[in-house]
């Protein structure tokens, strides 16, 4: 009688990350509460959708109670996009995929050598111009190889070639670069806490650099790997080559770099800050049962994506963890290592994989039911 009493009066903290090209954050924590609720109806649940820097941080910020204010900006390819950042008080969401993304790339379209982080800076303008003080920059998710020299321009440096002219925009242009100027760099930077916020610790150059490691998804051919790691090589030479191996370094095209380098951020694992900053520690003391996941838990998981902090937070705080997902690769033990007792796959629902993404909404809530019943009833 006690144990269903204590069943009856859980309190569930769902918080997930979005199953890449199906469902947010927000839309699967709301399809996971749905099926919760379907099988154990006067369930508490809270919510607190997450990520680690990547795309879908500011639409998390937003469903913990930032304000979303919208620029337009630079994409990419040079076009106007629209880009949203985050703002609570003095503290601002910026991800740089809201101004740099692939999703800003037409289909089929590529443009390794030349996209640029330019709106990424404009984005970073924007937050400045609202008062922030602490700027948690979420990198991620980029279609940009430029090292953050286009961030960097929108701040007011200047790239210059042998002639004293600008060089051309995007990675490759900086293999002509000669000249460095950051005098002009908007003087507010230095008084931001500049947090860069990313799962990836990779550095700027060499076998397990941003070209080597991420230019293949941005479209890059493999001269056209050789042509940017050569050019970031000459751009640190110029800028600063002791920051080049620094853990973060090679995120997004080697923005974390012009991050670190010339605008003094500071590198911690995107899912601490964002756990931070979205209030996970106050909602982590009120639950009882933690249900966290993502598209695919692999072993990509395992190194600083969103499930694995959240797993390790609330494991440190001696709270169950189950996780839901698309697609299963870790086996048991690898699950219990990272804290998570076990893991419900829209998979084991669904064989095809098609069919699971294009209706991973039901197959979600079916997922939840299922775990209601094995752990709430």
């Amino acid at each position: 009688m006690a144990d269903r009493a204590a069943r009856r009066a859980a309190h569930v903290l769902v918080a997930v990350d979005k199953f890449k090209g199906s469902l947010t954050a927000v839309q699967a924590a709301e399809r996971v509460t749905a099926g919760l609720r379907r099988v154990v109806p006067g369930v508490q649940v809270e919510t607190l959708p997450v990520a680690d820097g990547g795309d879908g941080t500011v639409a998390a910020a937003v469903a913990a109670g930032f304000e979303r204010r919208e620029v337009r900006v630079a994409g990419p390819l040079g076009t106007p996009v629209t880009a949203a950042y985050a703002l609570r008080g003095s503290t601002a969401v910026v991800e740089m995929a809201e101004a740099s993304g692939l999703q800003y790339l037409p289909a089929g379209v590529f443009a390794p050598l030349t996209a640029t982080t330019y709106g990424s800076g404009e984005l970073l303008t924007a937050a400045l111009d609202a008062g922030a003080r602490t700027i948690v920059f979420g990198v991620g998710g980029s279609a940009t190889t430029d090292g953050g020299a286009g961030m960097l321009t929108a701040l007011g440096a200047r790239f210059l070639d042998a002639d004293g002219r600008p060089a051309a925009p995007g990675g490759g242009g900086l293999g002509d670069l000669a000249e460095a100027d950051l005098s002009g760099l908007d003087p507010r930077v230095a008084d931001v806490d500049l947090i860069l916020a990313s799962d990836v610790d990779n550095p700027l150059t060499g076998p397990k650099g941003a070209p080597a490691v991420y230019g293949r998804q941005k479209g890059a051919t493999d001269d056209d790997i050789a042509v940017l790691d050569a050019a970031l090589a000459h751009y640190a030479s110029v800028l600063g080559p002791d920051r080049a191996r620094l853990p973060g370094a090679g995120a997004a095209g080697g923005i974390g770099y012009g991050a670190l380098v010339a605008l003094g951020a500071r590198f911690r694992p995107g899912i601490e800050v964002l756990l931070d900053v979205l209030g996970f520690g106050p909602a982590l003391a009120r639950a009882t049962l933690v249900i966290t996941g993502e598209g695919s838990l692999d072993e990509q998981t395992l190194h600083g994506k969103a499930p694995a902090g959240v797993a390790a937070a609330a494991r440190a705080a001696g709270i169950e963890v189950l996780a839901v997902c698309g697609r299963l690769a870790l086996p048991p033990e690898a699950l219990a290592g990272a804290g998570i007792s076990r893991a419900y796959a829209l998979t084991d629902l669904e064989p095809d994989p098609a069919v699971c993404i294009a209706q991973a909404g039901p197959l979600l809530e079916r997922a939840a039911e299922a775990l209601a019943r094995d752990v709430l009833l």
